[in-house]
């Protein structure tokens, strides 16, 4: 998946390529030719990711390269056993959760899985969670409160799965429990929003304790498409509706809705997935330290407050 602002850069590196192979090929001495046009692309790499506009950055937290869910797993996660079912309807593959261990010690992960082709990505529902998904989301926070073991969530979804079967079983008030179990959860609660966080399938597993975005992930109440098409009832506007949507980790930063960005490598996390999985490994890690040990009552009361102030910033 190439992007269109990445097409200057995708064509040098493509020259470099072909110049790494004739120079295989005919034991041609052209190192210095080569060298000089890797820096023109480092270059413009960084110039280009400096100043991505907000519909730059959607395309970026879109970007089907980038860590998912199920990566973050391998990488962070040993001993990692999922777990299935809500107990009342059926499993939901778009929202994965179970226990494991995060740097030796035991935990509760949840995260939406996108998929990375075709099968995986219709298993997943392409990362929008049916109902039983957020039901199955209580379910392991119950879990992680009966044994008190903190809980890690990773965000990327578009959004909760709009299908008339799952508002026929309930899907608002699914997403609405699933934030109140946040709220109550006796555990520390720690969320990254790793691609897109998308309207209440997002905040549905995002009210914690801590919550980082990646540098280019995004998060709003609504798609840049979805927004333009009641706006300007019509989806050509999204590139304006991404600006005024204030959607970017910068701009929720800003205003104090998150609690930190976490720094994604030069070109975004789709170049070089294991820095950005190790960056988010670090920033899991403090926010825990920091989170460790707790009252249950004090963490329920400082996480109630956070809200409260953050409801008046807006």
């Amino acid at each position: 998946m190439s992007l269109d602002f990445e097409k200057p850069i995708l064509e040098l590196e493509g020259k470099i390529a072909e110049l790494r192979h004739v120079s295989s090929d005919n034991r041609v001495n052209i190192a210095d030719e080569i060298t000089r046009m890797q820096g023109k692309a480092d270059k413009l790499l960084i110039q280009t990711y400096s100043k991505l506009s907000p519909a730059q950055k959607v395309q970026v937290a879109r970007h089907q390269e980038r860590p998912h869910f199920c990566d973050y797993i391998k990488y962070l996660i040993t001993d990692f056993t999922p777990l299935a079912g809500d107990r009342s309807f059926a499993e939901d593959h778009a929202l994965i959760g179970g226990l494991g261990r995060f740097k030796g010690e035991a935990c509760v992960i949840i995260g939406h899985e996108k998929g990375h082709d075709t099968q995986s990505r219709v298993k997943h529902n392409f990362g929008m969670a049916r109902p039983e998904g957020y039901r199955k989301a209580q379910r392991l926070m119950k879990m992680a409160e009966r044994f008190q073991l903190p809980v890690i969530t990773l965000v990327d979804t578009a959004g909760a799965y709009p299908g008339k079967g799952a508002e026929e079983r309930g899907q608002s008030e699914a997403i609405a429990k699933s934030i109140e179990s946040c709220l109550r959860a006796e555990v520390p609660i720690v969320s990254v929003i790793i691609g897109e966080g998308g309207s209440g399938g997002a905040i549905a597993i995002a009210v914690a304790d801590r919550l980082y975005m990646l540098e280019h992930s995004i998060y709003s109440v609504i798609s840049p498409e979805g927004c333009a098409s009641i706006l300007w009832r019509s989806g050509s506007y999204a590139e304006e509706a991404a600006t005024a949507l204030k959607l970017t980790a910068q701009d929720l930063y800003k205003f104090k809705l998150i609690d930190g960005i976490i720094d994604e490598p030069i070109g975004g996390a789709h170049r070089r997935k294991e820095e950005t999985m190790e960056n988010v490994s670090r920033q899991i890690e403090k926010a825990l330290g920091d989170l460790t040990p707790w009252d249950q009552g004090s963490l329920i009361q400082n996480r109630r407050s956070k809200f409260i102030a953050q409801s008046r910033n807006l």
